[in-house]
């Protein structure tokens, strides 16, 4: 007689408690997901608060969300004081001051038909003007050839400006000693600057004589190689320096002494 199969004792109950912590686990992903997006939005202020709450979930302490967003809010000028706007304005403003004077020693060049012999440039001191000092003096002498003192007097009238700023004129040699007029070639730039600076104030009567200053550099801030012609003769120059009246954290810029 076939047995009776017996039967199975019905399955024991799946214990489930795991799933209250890998619920908690997930829920801990989806915070750490918005917290990355919240990271790379651009609200800061939003993200503080977000940065709170977190931390009082997590029992406080330092969290990186307390570090500062390296991604700069595009609303960083509205979280300006008014003082700093002012200040931001002003730089701003007497930048673009100076870029009108840089097109108009341009236009001043274009019209005199010498792109080989001045150049223009912003730099981080200010609008500087560049003469190959080949076109004003005669090698070793620092006497202004006169065919070019016109020249000079119509840069002292692009020069004028209001308010006055500071300008620096300074002369630069080749490393060719400087003859017999001279005993060094520190000597033979600082006089070539005087002389440039002395046209330029008796071109015209409205440059502030306490505006200017002058510097003699010799050969020792040479911009190319003295060993071939062509560096020699980009060596040979006098800088006209324009000075910026204001600086970049909005302060007034100091005046040369």
């Amino acid at each position: 007689m076939a047995k009776k199969a017996k039967k199975k004792k019905h399955d024991e109950h799946i214990d489930e408690s795991w799933l209250v912590p890998y619920a908690d686990i997930l829920t801990l992903l989806l915070a750490v997901f918005i917290i990355l997006f919240a990271s790379s939005s651009v609200d800061q202020e939003k993200l503080e608060r977000m940065s709170a709450v977190f931390n009082q979930v997590f029992d406080g302490g330092t969290s990186f969300l307390e570090q500062p967003s390296p991604v700069q809010s595009p609303n960083a000028e509205s979280d300006q004081t008014p003082q700093q706007a002012q200040q931001n304005s002003a730089y701003l403003k007497d930048q673009q001051e100076l870029a009108e004077i840089k097109d108009s020693v341009d236009n001043f060049i274009a019209v005199n038909e010498m792109e080989g012999q001045f150049a223009t440039a912003m730099t981080d001191e200010g609008l500087l003007v560049t003469i190959r000092d080949s076109i004003m003096f005669d090698p070793g002498k620092a006497t202004i050839k006169p065919e070019y003192v016109p020249v000079a007097k119509e840069l002292a009238d692009v020069l004028e400006s209001d308010p006055a700023r500071n300008i620096v004129i300074t002369g630069h040699t080749d490393n060719v000693p400087a003859g017999p007029d001279f005993s060094s070639n520190f000597e033979l730039s600082g006089v070539r600057a005087i002389n440039f600076l002395n046209i330029l104030l008796m071109s015209n009567s409205k440059l502030d004589p306490t505006n200017f200053s002058f510097k003699g550099y010799g050969e020792y801030r040479a911009i190319a190689p003295n060993d071939t012609t062509e560096g020699r003769a980009k060596n040979r120059r006098v800088e006209v320096l324009i000075l910026p009246l204001v600086e970049e954290d909005g302060s007034a810029a100091k005046k040369t002494q």
